[in-house]
């Protein structure tokens, strides 16, 4: 595994000057070193307070609490998807932000999802499989970590009965948005990659380090059925066998996908503008937000561009 070496618990990244025998530190080295555990720490902080949240029952929306109503479920052989929907209109499938603890609590971010478009669209979201605080579950696929998920949106998609749609997704919904049209693209009428994960050269296996430090031992915790190997081989099939670019297309597929593509870019460590930016030049009908954009004064205008790219889309469906 290019990049990765064996410990006494599993996989981890190495620095490739100790491997070729420079052991000499410089002060970049050692910022970026105390960068990434400042960013790991942050990260398992995320997936606690996702746990948090859900035990107190909270849904998307206004994010105010509700009484609980009945659930809803896609299911197929041992998956088990939760999933809900919002208002009427063209279908519009969301894709929640936060890794893989996604669910559909995370639409409250970065602001009120469901409120914004369920007046226009009938919109669906899922609890991501095995995220902690969700109710979705199924066992993990490490041959083929990304289409696995991507199962499960099409699927529920196909429960629903629905054909044509609208995508949106945030944070790893971003990788996931390019994966549904590699794999239904003649199904997807618009697409939205909402503040994207990629890959980023500068911090290489930040999303398998977060992941085996906080999803990966709460999920062996929880369903002891499923060993930290498998997750490990989980996590580098999705992050770590060779990363670039978006983890689940190439740029030959982004320079010739037709379908129209709406970028609202990011610059977290997650989210690389750099990435975005990219996708943005390549794919023939994308057009992208301005930069940056999640900002009281500037939220408005770039909501009624995600509102005008929605319904110039859709309606000629």
């Amino acid at each position: 595994m290019p990049g990765f070496h064996q410990y006494e618990s599993g996989i981890r990244p190495f620095n490739a000057k100790a491997i070729c025998g420079i052991c000499q530190w410089n002060e970049e080295d050692i910022e970026m070193d105390s960068l990434r555990r400042k960013i790991l720490a942050t990260g398992a902080a995320a997936t606690a307070m996702a746990a948090v949240e859900s035990a107190f029952g909270q849904r998307a929306g206004n994010g105010k609490e509700e009484s609980a109503a009945p659930m809803k479920f896609y299911e197929k052989g041992p998956v088990r998807i939760h999933y809900e929907e919002w208002g009427s209109g063209f279908p519009l499938l969301l894709l929640p932000g936060g890794g893989l603890s996604s669910t559909i609590n995370s639409l409250r971010n970065p602001f009120p999802v469901i409120d914004e478009l369920k007046g226009e669209y009938r919109c669906i979201a899922t609890d991501l499989r095995n995220a902690p605080a969700g109710h979705s579950v199924g066992p993990l696929d490490p041959e083929r970590p990304w289409d696995m998920y991507t199962d499960d949106h099409l699927g529920v998609m196909d429960h629903l009965g629905i054909d044509k749609f609208a995508v949106m997704g945030f944070c790893i919904g971003g990788p996931m948005v390019w994966n549904v049209l590699k794999r239904a693209g003649n199904r997807v009428v618009a697409a939205v990659p909402c503040q994207p994960s990629g890959w980023r050269p500068e911090l290489p296996t930040y999303n398998y380090d977060q992941n085996m430090m906080a999803w990966g031992p709460d999920l062996v915790k929880r369903r002891p059925e499923i060993t930290m190997d498998t997750v490990q081989k989980f996590l580098f099939n999705m992050y770590g066998n060779k990363p670039d670019f978006v983890y689940t297309v190439t740029r030959d597929f982004v320079r010739n996908c037709k379908t129209p593509v709406l970028i609202m870019p990011d610059d977290a460590p997650p989210h690389p503008f750099a990435v975005a930016m990219e996708c943005a030049m390549l794919a023939p009908n994308a057009e992208m937000s301005m930069f940056p954009w999640a900002t009281k004064e500037r939220l408005p205008i770039v909501l009624r561009q995600l509102h005008r790219f929605l319904k110039a889309q859709t309606a000629r469906t």
